[in-house]
């Protein structure tokens, strides 16, 4: 079938803006809530141990990346989007509440609960990358015309700003001073699941694509991974190197700053949704002066400018103890200024380096080059900031033993800051290196 035939009998209107708002919605929320409320509640129900954190993160990551090659591949050679973004959603939901099960399980069995919690984050994650990752990012791509490229566009864009809004506020309402995660991983897991259900009735032959084979599926999975091509482009394989280091440093701190607020600052659950929110939606809005900047073609620039902001923002949160806030009161004004500029670096960062990578994507190799963007923004980053944001917990954090269950505890201090935006001041190297290409006129290629 030709391009024009496909696109031409793709769905349109009220029901394909229902599930590309609902579908992209809910995955950000739920991607969200893992990413702000799995760490916390490990920390509430499970073990203040960064261990488990760290197991976490390093087996999500895996599973994540993947399940994208995995079921992208599949969705490929078969065509049918809608079995993979329904059951994606439906089975992605289901362990999002079974994970919030793990806490029931006897305390007098902690290396249990420890697995128990980390496998589950694992398989979570593992069918949410099949239904949002490989299904309904690609459906979306699938249907984009002319006509609704900017409408689409823009709500991809805005997703995981109001999934960050919705996901930290009400998330934080949901689990409240009484540390009720459970309500909260079954009201996100039903949400998921209802779409999932929706899917299956609302997409049907018209949004799936004609199937894609190049020899045996290994063949056409391993095909991703042919990393000559991207070596030889060197502009391009610099920006994924800052990334993944950027990125390593986001980890570091990143993953514990929700415990930090409750266990260090002793906030409640509910007003550390607030305190994160509130000043990350305010950072978010400098996305609109960033884009025409990027229109400008300013992209090495924005880029050494953001990380250093970011730095700052680390910088202003480091020196904060326990003794210099009132956790009765939600607003104060450190916090909140240096929440708000990391969050101004990290939109900048994030925004800029996606855009400048994808100019300099071969035109017929973009598939491929997703993939390997994914393994310097995702798998990296995640395995190298969680070993790291462990040993620093563990060797330079608050220690505490347990005399309950005899177990030590580590609870985190603004040396995850520190050691965060040590690393990436790193991240400025390969953008500096990036100029000599641009000087040059030339991306390697």
């Amino acid at each position: 079938m030709k391009s024009n035939d496909l696109r031409n009998k793709t769905r349109s209107g009220f029901s394909m803006w229902l599930l590309v708002w609902g579908l992209g919605l809910a995955g950000q929320i739920c991607w969200n809530m893992e990413n702000q409320w799995f760490n916390t509640f490990v920390y509430a129900k499970i073990g203040k141990d960064p261990s488990i954190i760290t197991g976490m993160l390093i087996c999500s990551a895996a599973a994540t990346t993947f399940a994208t090659f995995f079921f992208g591949t599949w969705a490929d050679r078969t065509g049918r989007r809608r079995t993979f973004i329904s059951w994606g959603y439906v089975l992605w939901g289901i362990f999002t509440i079974a994970f919030g099960l793990t806490q029931f399980i006897s305390k007098e069995l902690y290396l249990l609960m420890a697995v128990s919690v980390v496998l589950a984050d694992t398989v979570m994650s593992f069918f949410g990358s099949m239904g949002n990752d490989a299904g309904f990012n690609t459906w979306t791509n699938d249907i984009m015309t002319d006509k609704n490229r900017g409408g689409i566009g823009a709500a991809l864009a805005t997703q995981p700003v109001l999934g960050t809004i919705l996901g930290t506020v009400v998330g934080g309402m949901l689990v409240g001073e009484n540390n009720n995660y459970m309500l909260l991983f079954v009201v996100m897991g039903v949400f998921v699941i209802a779409f999932g259900l929706i899917s299956m009735f609302a997409l049907g032959e018209k949004d799936d694509v004609p199937p894609s084979v190049s020899g045996s599926f290994w063949k056409q999975f391993l095909s991703v991974f042919d990393f000559k091509r991207f070596f030889r482009l060197k502009e391009l394989v610099l920006v994924h190197v800052a990334i993944a280091i950027f990125f390593i440093g986001f980890n570091v701190y990143f993953a514990y700053i929700g415990n930090y607020l409750i266990y260090y600052l002793g906030y409640t659950a509910d007003m550390m949704g607030i305190i994160e929110a509130v000043p990350l939606v305010l950072a978010m809005l400098t996305a609109i002066p960033i884009g025409v900047l990027i229109n400008k073609n300013k992209h090495p620039f924005i880029c050494i400018a953001a990380i250093v902001i970011n730095i700052i923002g680390l910088f202003i949160l480091y020196p904060i103890k326990a003794a210099d806030v009132d956790p009765a009161s939600i607003f104060n004004l450190r916090i909140w200024l240096g929440i708000f500029v990391v969050g101004v670096g990290y939109v900048g960062i994030l925004q800029t380096t996606k855009v400048w990578a994808k100019q300099l994507y071969p035109k017929n190799a973009k598939g491929q080059f997703e993939g390997i963007w994914i393994l310097f923004f995702v798998l990296i980053p995640m395995i190298g900031g969680s070993l790291i944001g462990q040993a620093v917990v563990k060797t330079s954090g608050e220690t505490f033993l347990n005399e309950v269950s005899g177990l030590t505890e580590y609870i985190p201090n603004g040396n995850v800051f520190l050691v965060g935006a040590a690393v990436i001041f790193f991240s400025l190297i390969p953008i500096l290196l990036t100029l000599k290409y641009r000087r040059n006129g030339e991306n390697g290629s």
